[in-house]
């Protein structure tokens, strides 16, 4: 086994653990999120266990009850945009998409234990992995509009395939689901509480991914249930004009609390997510994780990511200045030039 599946990167630490190889997220001073040498370390163990035949599963896991995973280290990706490296934005989105389809066309079981945030990246490295496990604390959501990037890893193919318009919901505005709602979403395969996780990891190492089935516990009513024909009705429509037109006139609370969220993302950023869900319904995987990276370059140069990220993240003053500041200011034509050349049309 190579240095990084031994475990030296100080973020992840990767080992045999009898049945499985477990890698292990350590970095909770970032909440888990992922940069290049974590992204490579996680690839560099599934490629030695590939041909293990002592190990029949990958588990993926956390020490840190507050999060899995954050997502992507953004605040670096600002600062290459921010300096013109566009080699480093190109190496970090590669890698990390590399390592999305590598998890989705894994030989083994790739069982993911999610407990706290996941987000964006976090998704990436579990939702096409063949199990994900969510406790009652685990926390799913894809906040890229907040930050004026979009939703990535794969999620383009993932969230159109969810039920209804779900995806095309959690996508625009950055909704959250705790544990049991993301399994109802399709999200997570399985519902384990919080006490009985690290019985289900040691189990795991025992027995395999059989004993999946003893710890899963039945999921409770759908929190978003009495929303689910709304979402539907409005983010069914088959453009963004005609999702906030649908909002305006939607007789729930639903409408008037979702456009008053989507007012404070970034207008181009909600437009060329759009975009990549409708072009990622009708994509493989593969095509729409490079569908995703002939766009992330462009979006990194766009001035409302950096904003977004001084904003949300950096700053955190929540007090972004977008441009164009509305989505009625939003040029149909730029949104279009951001996918010039992709491989669909």
């Amino acid at each position: 086994m190579n240095k990084a599946a031994e475990g030296e990167n100080r973020s992840v630490m990767a080992s045999r653990d009898g049945r499985i190889g477990r890698i292990r997220l350590d970095r909770p001073t970032a909440l888990n999120a992922l940069d290049l040498d974590m992204v490579r370390a996680i690839h560099a163990a599934l490629d030695d266990w590939r041909d293990e035949p002592k190990v029949h599963a990958v588990v993926v896991e956390s020490t840190d009850p507050r999060s899995f995973c954050a997502g992507g280290d953004v605040r670096a990706i600002r600062e290459f945009a921010l300096a013109g490296n566009d080699d480093a934005i190109f190496a970090f989105f590669s890698e990390e998409y590399a390592l999305n389809r590598a998890i989705a066309e894994y030989p083994k079981p790739y069982i993911a234990l999610i407990d706290g945030i996941c987000m964006g990246g976090g998704i990436g490295i579990s939702v096409h992995g063949s199990a994900r496990v969510a406790t009652e604390h685990a926390l799913f959501a894809m906040p890229e509009t907040a930050i004026a990037l979009f939703p990535d890893i794969g999620a383009s193919h993932v969230l159109p395939r969810l039920p209804g318009a779900l995806g095309i919901w959690l996508a625009l505005t950055g909704g959250r689901l705790a544990g049991a709602d993301a399994a109802h979403a399709g999200l997570a395969t399985h519902h384990v509480p919080r006490a009985r996780l690290s019985a289900l990891s040691a189990a795991l190492a025992e027995d395999g991914q059989a004993v999946l089935a003893a710890f899963a516990e039945p999921l409770p009513p759908f929190s978003f249930a009495s929303q689910r024909a709304a979402i539907d009705r409005c983010f069914g429509a088959p453009s963004v004009k005609e999702i906030l037109a649908r909002l305006a006139i939607e007789p729930t609370p639903f409408g008037a609390d979702t456009l008053a969220a989507l007012s404070g993302f970034s207008p181009s950023s909600i437009c060329w997510s759009f975009e990549i869900l409708r072009r990622g319904a009708r994509q493989t995987l593969p095509a729409a994780l490079a569908d995703e990276l002939a766009l992330v370059r462009r979006v990194a140069r766009h001035p409302d990511f950096a904003e977004g990220v001084r904003a949300m993240l950096v700053d955190k003053d929540r007090k972004p200045r977008w441009t164009p500041p509305t989505i009625e200011e939003v040029d149909p034509a730029a949104i279009a030039a951001m996918f010039t050349d992709h491989p669909v049309e």
